[in-house]
């Protein structure tokens, strides 16, 4: 940890030149305490945001994980990722071989309510461009640190990703789990051993002093001798670790030592002394001896990229962040699971995202779509629809499948019974999800033009018609549901009642990709052919539900008619080939929706959800009602 340069200084110093070479000295502990404050600076960043932790009795603790090597089925230079939450981290590359070594590590927070499953992933590596993912496995930590094992590490199988039934390899690993005792305690070791020049355990008033100083609390350094005292408990004239800790424990609730966190530079809370510790020991990485994996990323498929991709982030061609996203930004599209807290990446082929970035996001390309370009995907979309419906397409099915006649019928397949449970289902003021979909949720159409949808002139009036649009739902709630065309393409309904009209909107066939929703030059959900119908309640008063048609579905059916008794979960219609979307309706005042889903679409971060989560409840009963959460949903295969 450099010690020896630190006891060549201490030593070759004399009373005459301490002015001279003490600056130099804190300057070099100011460096380690910022060891990587100028490393991935800006994953850095928006890396330690994420460590908040927001209710201290949601406090489970830190696990330290750490990957150590793993068995493969070929050679060839290996790395992994851990994604935990909206964090992920990758381990060093290792040598060409089957069986990889790294022994790399990370601290990660646990909470009760918060993330409990890391995805562990293993992928070859190219120079070049990506890396190509190979293997995975999933892991639920608190389950991991509550077995009863006396081994220090266990092994787990690594699942092809396009077929979970085959095993590609196999990954040893361990965790261990500190208390928030044993995490000051640990914080405060680590700290000691940079200033403990002559390495026996404790602080002199020098070491103790430097160490001070190199935190740069001016307030604190005035009062080095007052200090040192207060944390020398047994008056020996050194201070101990264990003394150490306490001092930090106990002035970050007086008056704290540290404002900024010394290797990001987060400012603290002078209350929050939990979240200090925790950010602390999350941020600070010396101390352990081991390789520390690298952080900072959002998801696995960043961390795989190979230097094309980060110089091209260097560079400013490209960029990698949750929220709204434009230009060469829009690129990259990421979704929180909700199931699992983790942020995933949706694929699209490149070529595609190209394209829809040329048509959508400059007038240009929206000119074109003015002189003929919407017919032709009238066209192209009636014309994929047709193909799709042919007994020749049933050869694009998976091989695995073989009772479908044609590829639509396979696209628009029925779940097996329970697949998708329905949260609540005696109870009509709790309001389910529609879709497995893409969510974005928002209290009122100001808040989705601010935070999601950038089309000029959108309105609720335009989406509904003037047939149906009343005052109630101009000011009302918004729910999108966006469906690619990997998910299950039936549509259920969010709430209970009886449908009182429906209402065909002819019109175009734009893409409902966020690379169009988003753009400032398109009005997708108002200018795109859709069905509007009206669902009568007594818990949500009237809700309007929109089925939106887009490129490759030229077809909306439903399975319910006018005048039908519904009940919520039940099934309403399906798309045909391709993407598409919900929106739902509420009148003003109606439903207070979900927390997590409002403040992902605060972050304009769509939610992927699945038919039969809550979505909200009704503000009609809302005094002494349970509000549900997301611990009631259990999801089926």
């Amino acid at each position: 940890m450099g010690h020896g340069s630190s006891k060549e200084d201490d030593s070759s110093s004399s009373s005459s030149s301490d002015a001279d070479t003490k600056p130099s000295r804190i300057s070099r502990l100011k460096q380690k305490l910022h060891l990587h404050r100028h490393h991935h600076h800006h994953h850095r960043k928006r890396d330690s945001s994420h460590q908040k932790l927001h209710d201290a009795d949601d406090f489970a603790g830190i696990a330290l994980l750490t990957l150590i090597n793993a068995e493969m089925k070929f050679k060839d230079k290996w790395l992994a990722c851990v994604s935990f939450g909206e964090q992920t981290f990758r381990t060093k590359i290792s040598d060409q071989t089957d069986k990889p070594f790294w022994n790399c590590e990370r601290k990660l927070l646990l909470e009760r309510n918060g993330p409990h499953v890391a995805r562990i992933s293993v992928f070859e590596t190219n120079k070049l461009s990506k890396n190509n993912l190979i293997g995975y496995c999933e892991i639920n930590l608190l389950d991991y640190l509550a077995r009863d094992s006396d081994s220090d590490f266990e092994t787990f199988d690594l699942l092809d990703p396009m077929s979970s039934d085959i095993v590609v390899g196999r990954i040893s690993l361990s965790c261990n789990f500190e208390d928030p005792i044993e995490t000051e305690k640990n914080f405060a070791r680590r700290i000691l051993s940079i200033v403990d020049y002559n390495e026996d355990g404790n602080l002199s008033f020098s070491e103790f002093s430097d160490l001070i100083n190199a935190f740069g609390n001016n307030v604190a350094a005035s009062k080095k001798e007052e200090l040192f005292k207060a944390a020398d408990k047994n008056g020996d004239d050194v201070v101990s670790m264990d003394e150490l800790a306490a001092l930090l424990a106990l002035q970050q609730e007086k008056e704290p030592i540290m404002n900024y966190c010394p290797v990001c530079g987060e400012p603290f809370e002078v209350s929050d002394k939990l979240n200090t510790v925790i950010h602390l020991t999350l941020c600070f990485d010396e101390g352990t001896g081991n390789q520390v994996m690298t952080g900072g990323f959002l998801t696995e498929k960043q961390a795989s990229y190979g230097w094309m991709f980060k110089l091209s982030e260097w560079a400013h061609f490209s960029s990698y962040d949750v929220g709204l996203n434009s230009g060469s930004s829009a690129s990259h599209i990421l979704v929180c699971d909700r199931k699992t807290k983790r942020l995933v990446e949706e694929l699209i082929d490149a070529k595609i995202v190209l394209s829809m970035r040329a048509i959508y996001q400059s007038k240009i390309g929206l000119g074109l779509m003015d002189k003929g370009a919407k017919e032709i995907l009238q066209t192209i979309s009636e014309r994929q629809g047709r193909q799709m419906n042919s007994v020749e397409s049933a050869k694009d099915i998976p091989k695995f499948v073989e009772f479908f006649k044609t590829f639509n019928e396979f696209f628009v397949r029925e779940l097996k019974p329970g697949a998708r449970p329905i949260a609540y289902m005696e109870r009509d003021d709790v309001a389910v999800c529609a879709a497995d979909s893409r969510l974005m949720a928002f209290k009122s159409v100001q808040d989705s033009l601010r935070f999601w949808i950038k089309g000029r002139k959108f309105s609720i009036q335009g989406l509904l018609g003037k047939e149906i649009c009343s005052n109630a739902f101009v000011d009302g709630t918004m729910v999108i549901f966006r469906l690619a065309p990997q998910d299950y393409h039936r549509f259920h309904f969010p709430v209970s009642g009886t449908i009182e009209q429906f209402v065909n909107i002819p019109g175009c066939l734009y893409t409902v990709n966020p690379i169009a929703v988003n753009s400032k030059y398109c009005n997708v959900f108002t200018e795109n052919k859709r069905v509007v119908s009206i669902i009568s309640t007594s818990e949500f008063g009237k809700v309007a539900f929109v089925a939106i048609g887009a490129t490759m579905v030229g077809s909306i059916t439903f399975v319910k008619k006018e005048g039908d008794i519904v009940k919520k979960g039940d099934e309403f219609g399906y798309f045909s080939f391709g993407g598409s979307t919900v929106i739902c309706v509420f009148e003003k005042d109606a439903i207070e929706i979900d927390d997590d889903l409002l403040a992902n679409s605060g972050r304009s971060l769509e939610t992927l959800v699945s038919v039969g989560m809550t979505l909200g409840v009704s503000k009609k009963k809302q005094a002494g009602a349970r509000l549900p959460t997301l611990d009631s949903c259990v999801l089926g295969d």
